[in-house]
């Protein structure tokens, strides 16, 4: 298996990156991003590309994949919709129409989040815009397409979160985290089970084709 991941270097990506590289069914992993992962490792290669937007100089290098694990993202915190939208909606969709092009076989699998609004009608601004992004990628006809719906994330071995927020509330409750994700598994999971689930839908699909929390750890 050849996989692809976007946002490796980002918390959900760390997890992603992690299992493939563990995993001895996945001969080749590259992973794309504006920087490199600092991670070295036989199975792994890295582009770095600055404007994930547009990858006509590059095409060359994205075909012949299996899978793409789409994990970049942002908090929502302070920004503009239209700012939030390039990130969260621009980025994913314009990888994937290319992607789609290249690999028409591929699985493609987003991270999205829980309280996603699939309306897009909603208040909320970045469950709106998510939202718009889940609707857009399950149109397209690629082998697959599974949405991510993670909730709380239980950080495990070493992987930590690029935002400063989320990296001190994961330190405060560290300890908790581990018994909440056993007793509450619709509302706690673990970049462990988000990259294994991950390498599960490539392999033999799911029940459904947006996946909550609860269904990520059932996987």
């Amino acid at each position: 298996m050849k996989v692809l991941i976007f946002g490796a270097t980002g918390m959900v990506g760390q997890g992603a990156l992690r299992e493939c590289l563990l995993d001895s069914a996945v001969g080749e992993v590259v992973a794309i991003g504006r920087s490199p992962s600092g991670q070295q490792h036989a199975k792994l290669s890295e582009i770095v590309h600055a404007d994930l937007l547009d990858y006509s100089a590059i095409e060359s290098e994205l075909t012949g994949f299996d899978a793409c694990f789409f994990c970049l993202g942002i908090a929502s915190a302070g920004m503009s919709e239209a700012d939030y939208s390039r990130i969260t909606y621009e980025m994913p969709v314009a990888a994937a129409q290319t992607l789609l092009r290249l690999n028409p076989g591929m699985v493609f699998v987003h991270t999205s989040a829980a309280g996603t609004d699939s309306s897009e009608k909603g208040r909320v601004m970045w469950a709106r815009v998510k939202g718009r992004t889940e609707n857009a990628l399950l149109r397209m006809p690629f082998k697959g397409v599974y949405i991510f719906r993670p909730a709380m994330i239980r950080p495990m071995h070493g992987i930590q979160s690029r935002t400063t927020l989320y990296r001190v509330l994961y330190k405060a409750l560290g300890p908790l985290l581990a018994p909440l994700e056993k007793r509450f598994p619709r509302y706690v999971t673990s970049t462990e089970r988000i990259g294994k689930a991950m390498l599960k839908v490539v392999r033999s699909g799911a029940p459904k084709h947006v996946l909550e929390c609860e269904d990520i750890n059932r996987l």
